[in-house]
């Protein structure tokens, strides 16, 4: 859980079971082994962009989900490179 990107005749879901996950999913399902899952990851994220939201996912991950410290005027802010990435 955590990060769902459903295919397109599913919608998000927040919950899920162990036995469902062996059963179905994709990339550690039952049956799997380690050797096809890096094969298949390796091939799969090869072909991926950078998500959307990663920088500032990263800054808040990075902290334990606090926020920044504040500025001089009081304001946390997620910061973006420009000429980076």
């Amino acid at each position: 859980m955590c990060h769902d990107y459903p295919p397109a005749e599913r919608g998000h879901r927040c919950e899920s079971g162990v036995a469902e996950q062996r059963a179905g999913n994709i990339h550690a399902r039952e049956g799997i082994s380690e050797e096809q899952f890096i094969d298949m990851r390796t091939t799969r994220d090869a072909g991926l962009a950078m998500p959307t939201l990663i920088l500032p996912s990263i800054q808040i991950n990075i902290r334990a989900g606090a926020m920044s410290p504040p500025e001089s005027n009081g304001v946390s802010y997620l910061k973006i490179p420009m000429n980076a990435l």
